[in-house]
């Protein structure tokens, strides 16, 4: 690497990073660089358990050495961190395997030509391999395979959840990527045989033999190197790489942190961080949104360990809380104990937050932490529909999942009650999103145009879940990988 100059410079191997790698260096014309601050194994084997094992989440211990854990406030007074992956692979080789897409109503509200969801579908169904769906909307030769769960990988209280659903009066959903309309069904998988097939499993290991893509691990970036308005390069610990194009795919934090750390962002922040400001684009860092949740524990009537290579989330109930018919509430069932011994879980989240939060720098030291204010539930409509959520699963529980564990029915009946006790146990689905988000260069709070290129800086790009505007209403695995499918087919080195 020392002495070389890339066509493309890919900064993080997460999601988006490897398949943006992966798919460029298609071109045997174009030399591609990935740099990765964690480990890049590159086999199978090499990566650890935790990246691997689809039914394990230790990876997501704020202690874990894959784990980034940023501290963040989510609301005034209540703090909490938030795992994002430090491997390659990025956080989706350390969740839980959640591969729901995006609805349409989301993609269509971005509101940006070349983002709807007829234009997102195709790298949907590229990046997929569905071993339960076929014909059209669904992939059959992608990458990434998924799967819902069935038969001997089942747990005991996936069926319970849906039949207790469906009592409630809840359609059933039984392809939650179809496109339709919420309800209750079980949730696809990117594991087959307890294996989390991440990006860098399904799209990047099987091509790393090309002579034209380089892929470097334990090699974190501090900032991106500007020549007037253009990007030229970066700036690893080690060295200066330089670039004909630079992408920054590191994620939702780390992203909007290198651009602050180069000079692009709030004039002012910069300034009172000490850093030089190069380009002043207020919405670095700011508009973010993310999923709300609270877990309500329960002890099911139907106890039974699941199947070894059974993924923890199963099913989920999507619904409308009465403005949204998109499905703005999920409930989500976690089939094993976070502890031995301990109870199930149905995680309560918010889907379409009205609330935003802000990222703000401190130092010009890219070692320094940042300021990370979630800011959840400050609108009103925000806490009412979060209640609305918690409800509904105690009403799934009354109806035949089990019975309630730490939430009394003195807290459930009363909105003020039930607002302290969201906030005592209020906790991030780490679904960030919106720090550097897409939008007209006339609009300041956007940062990158339809083609994710910076407004105002030629040659550097941002390629992950920054980019959106708003939060997707379904997890954002999936749409990070149909991310890096969508931008490869963007033109590339005009």
């Amino acid at each position: 690497m020392p002495g070389q100059r890339f066509d493309v410079v890919i900064v993080g191997g997460g999601s988006a990073g490897c398949v943006l790698a992966a798919r460029l260096s298609e071109d045997p014309g174009r030399r591609v660089l990935l740099l990765e601050a964690g480990p890049a194994p590159r086999r199978v084997a090499d990566f650890p358990s935790a990246a691997r094992d689809v039914t394990s989440l230790a990876a997501t211990a704020a202690a874990h050495a894959l784990n980034w854990a940023y501290p963040v406030e989510l609301v005034p007074g209540r703090a909490d961190v938030v795992a994002r992956g430090r491997i390659l692979g990025g956080s989706g080789a350390i969740n839980g395997g959640y591969f729901i897409r995006a609805t349409p109503t989301d993609a269509d509200g971005w509101g940006i030509p070349g983002w709807t969801f007829a234009d997102l579908l195709p790298a949907y169904v590229r990046s997929e391999r569905d071993l339960d769906r076929t014909g059209p909307g669904h992939g059959d030769r992608g990458p990434i395979p998924v799967r819902r769960p069935a038969d001997a990988l089942r747990s005991p209280t996936t069926d319970p959840f849906l039949e207790a659903a469906a009592r409630l009066g809840f359609p059933a959903e039984p392809d939650k990527n179809a496109g339709g309309s919420p309800g209750a069904g079980p949730v696809p998988s990117n594991a087959v045989d307890g294996l989390r097939v991440s990006a860098a499993i399904g799209y990047l290991l099987p091509v790393l033999d090309r002579p034209n893509l380089c892929v470097r691990g334990d090699t974190p970036v501090v900032r991106v190197l500007l020549d007037d308005d253009r990007a030229v390069g970066v700036e690893t610990q080690r060295r200066v790489v330089e670039a004909g194009e630079v992408v920054l795919a590191a994620g939702a934090v780390n992203t909007p942190h290198l651009l602050l750390l180069s000079g692009i962002g709030p004039a002012d922040d910069l300034r009172a961080a000490g850093i030089e400001v190069r380009h002043d684009r207020p919405g670095v860092g700011r508009n973010w949104s993310d999923h709300p949740a609270v877990f309500v524990g329960f002890r099911p009537r139907a106890a039974a360990a699941p199947h070894p290579h059974a993924v923890t989330a199963q099913a989920a109930l999507h619904l409308d809380s009465g403005a949204d018919p998109a499905g703005d509430l999920e409930i989500l069932l976690f089939t094993r104990p976070f502890v031995d011994g301990g109870p199930l879980h149905l995680m309560c989240a918010l889907q379409a937050p009205r609330s935003r939060g802000v990222l703000t720098v401190t130092s010009p030291d890219p070692a320094a932490r940042l300021r990370i204010r979630q800011r959840y539930l400050r609108d009103e409509a925000d806490r009412r529909r979060l209640r609305h959520a918690v409800r509904i699963a105690a009403g799934l529980l009354r109806a035949g999942l089990g019975e309630r564990d730490g939430l009394d029915g003195w807290v459930l009946g009363v909105d003020h009650r039930l607002d302290g006790w969201l906030r005592e146990r209020l906790t991030t689905s780490a679904h960030l999103c919106g720090s550097a988000a897409m939008g007209p260069a006339g609009d300041p709070e956007a940062v990158v145009d339809g083609r994710l290129r910076v407004h105002g800086i030629d040659a550097l790009r941002v390629v992950d879940t920054s980019v959106l505007s708003v939060v997707p209403r379904r997890g954002p695995a999936a749409t990070a990988i149909a991310l890096g499918e969508r931008a490869a087919a963007l033109g590339w080195g005009a």
